[in-house]
């Protein structure tokens, strides 16, 4: 979807584009493995720990929220003083730091639903002032079609400005609005005949999303976390909290789990981090769906330089477009050059979350390991942001337009390519997606398109993505002046510097030999030379004068 242009400088007419970078790499790793063959006691104990520390969680996070903008260290230890005398000291700190990441993500999407709000207001006020049936431009939007529908507008700016005015002044007292377990599942209690759920159905979700079962890692401490430990035989303990220590079958106030874990995935990591009693925080919690129980396991790795953009670049580059039910990518030289045909790597993101996921880490392994055996070092993809791009007010009738876009995974896409990429030794270059379609397409499209090979105008954008990747421009010939005198309008290639030597020299043939092969003389280029059918000129292709002709 590289059409889009998002913001920037404007110049000429059109924006300046930001500078290609090299993304950072993942700074954590997670593992799942699933508790199997638990005892109806174990379940027992588990649910009693969750829902004991989870109604602590939802607690604390009313405190914090009450607090707002008067925060301070001194109304955060004393909260944890509280949570101490009813858990432990460990499990009081992990409750607050959850808690103060919640209310710090609910600040962040209250600036962000502002920032809707504001473009959605500037867009309705820019139509409404036009006259009715004005004609708009590629780069703004017209006036409305009728009377009727610049009068519902009218009413609905009034209805964004009394949002706008209600978020901005929650913003500037410090107020956020969190559900603890989703607003989403909060709603379905009131539609349970649409989503297939009974009552005691909902409830048990409702319950399980609100558990907290869940610690964080420390270093020094025997396998690298104190209050849920696993051994490297992978057997899990809790340690429960002082209201609940009645329900230990072990020493020290522990709760021994008969189930054990294996973690298949990075499990060799694993086992040296808790082996040098390093951190590793963990996470029970309950798929209800499925009636499972999974223990998560993660853990921060050092930072990784980020290599330089030259070094990425140095073997080439896959530019890839994303768009809402397919990846297409094409491969280029170092040069800039295609190489091959394009490829598609489709997905269907209709579904469950767990479907759409599967979906999207399925064909980022296929263009992984696509990348992988064709030798390059590096993926170009675009620094997609459709943040204001969704907006009806912005795109007004295009509904299948709008939904496109908001279908496009382009935050899941950014953290899971990152990730995948890291474990082959694959950087990822983000460059901007302004104009690459349009100019793909009007570059790429029709040269490269043959009777065995179709191009599309997203196959010719992962080439306009590749090329800005590696700092080449996306148009493949330029022009010279009209009145230039060596070639009068002729072909011109971008490839080679002002500084070049022989850029200016005859090209090789490409008629008489195989693509890269040598030419059959060695040393013959392409030149002006005289047809066959003139007549006495040799098969050297060299002009040879007749004699002049005797008249007596």
């Amino acid at each position: 979807m590289s059409g889009l242009e998002g913001g920037g400088d404007v110049v000429g007419g059109l924006r300046e584009l930001a500078v290609p970078f090299v993304v950072p790499g993942p700074c954590g790793v997670a593992v799942r493995d699933r508790l199997k063959d638990l005892t109806p006691q174990d379940e027992r104990v588990l649910r009693a720990v969750g829902a004991h520390q989870g109604a602590l969680a939802s607690g604390d996070l009313k405190a914090r929220c009450a607090d707002g903008l008067g925060h301070s260290a001194d109304t955060w230890a004393s909260r944890k003083r509280e949570l101490t005398a009813r858990s432990s000291s460990r499990i009081a700190g992990a409750i607050t730091k959850a808690t103060h990441d919640q209310w710090a993500l609910a600040r962040r999407c209250q600036a962000a639903h502002i920032q809707s709000l504001a473009a959605g207001i500037k867009m309705l006020r820019h139509r409404l002032s036009l006259p009715v049936g004005e004609k708009g431009t590629k780069r703004a939007a017209g006036g409305y079609r009728s009377k009727g529908e610049w009068f519902r507008k009218s009413r609905r700016l009034a209805a964004l400005e009394d949002r706008h005015t209600a978020a901005v002044a929650d913003w500037q007292a410090g107020r956020v609005r969190v559900v603890r377990g989703g607003k989403r599942l909060l709603n379905t209690r009131h539609h349970l005949t649409e989503a297939q759920l009974t009552e005691d159905q909902w409830r048990e979700h409702w319950e399980a999303g609100r558990w907290f079962l869940a610690a964080d890692g420390e270093s020094v401490k025997r396998f690298g976390n104190e209050t849920i430990r696993v051994t490297p035989d992978g057997e899990v303990s809790i340690k429960l909290p002082a209201p609940l220590a009645h329900l230990a079958n072990a020493r020290h106030g522990r709760y021994t789990l008969t189930a054990t874990v294996a973690f298949a995935h990075r499990g060799a990591e694993w086992a040296d981090r808790i082996e040098a009693n390093r951190a590793v925080a963990y996470r029970i919690h309950l798929d209800t769906g499925r009636g499972r129980w999974y223990l998560t396991a993660s853990w921060q790795r050092p930072a990784v330089r980020t290599v330089p953009l030259e070094t990425a670049c140095a073997r080439g580059m896959i530019g890839v477009d994303t768009n809402a039910d397919h990846f297409a990518a094409y491969l280029l030289d170092r040069h800039g050059n295609p190489v091959g045909g394009p490829h598609c790597f489709p997905y269907d993101l209709s579904g469950s979350v767990g479907h759409r996921d599967a979906q999207i880490r399925h064909a980022l392994t296929r263009l992984i390991n696509w990348a992988v055996r064709a030798g390059v070092a590096a993926i170009g993809i675009e620094d997609l942001d459709f943040t204001a791009e969704k907006t009806r007010e912005k795109h007004g009738r295009r509904k299948r337009f709008r939904q496109l876009v908001s279908g496009i995974p382009t935050g899941k896409l950014k953290a899971r390519l990152v990730s995948m990429a890291a474990e082959h030794g694959l950087s990822i270059v983000a460059v901007d997606p302004a104009y690459t379609t349009l100019w793909g397409a009007q570059h790429w499209q029709k040269p490269l398109a043959t009777s065995r090979r179709k191009m599309s105008r997203h196959d010719a954008a992962g080439i306009a993505i590749g090329r800005r990747a590696l700092g080449h421009p996306v148009r493949r010939r330029t022009a010279p002046p009209p009145r230039d005198r060596s070639d009068r309008v002729g072909h011109r290639t971008v490839q080679a510097g002002s500084g070049d030597r022989g850029r200016e020299g005859t090209r090789p043939p490409t008629t008489d030999r195989p693509p890269g092969g040598p030419s059959p003389s060695g040393t013959r280029k392409r030149e002006p030379s005289a047809s066959n059918t003139v007549r006495d000129a040799p098969s050297t292709q060299q002009w040879v004068q007749d004699s002049l002709m005797r008249t007596g």
